[in-house]
């Protein structure tokens, strides 16, 4: 019974690398490659869409924020702002934004 036991531990573990070093050689053929890259270029697309997505989402934040899209302040002086934020800016009338 022993034996029998090993032999089928023995079968199991030789299976198991075979198909082991079969899925590995496959990802080196040009196939495997083509789709390693196909879904690197994939993940590459996706995280460019998200970062895409963040910088429109802050951007809206951020002319809310200056009043941009309130007319508080024209979007030239609010360029000039985020350019350099610590000079001195007046808008019309010669007094200071808010």
């Amino acid at each position: 019974m022993r034996r029998l036991f090993w032999v089928a531990l023995g079968a199991t573990a030789g299976v198991l690398v075979v198909r082991k070093l079969s899925s590995v050689a496959d990802a080196y053929t040009p196939d495997g490659v083509s789709r390693s890259l196909s879904s690197l270029a994939g993940a590459l697309r996706e995280a460019a869409e998200v970062v895409r997505e963040g910088m429109h989402e802050r951007e809206a934040e951020l002319r809310v924020a200056l009043g941009v899209d309130t007319g508080q302040i024209s979007e030239a002086d609010a360029r000039a702002l985020l350019e350099k934020p610590m000079s001195p800016r007046h808008s019309a009338g010669d007094r200071p934004l808010q």
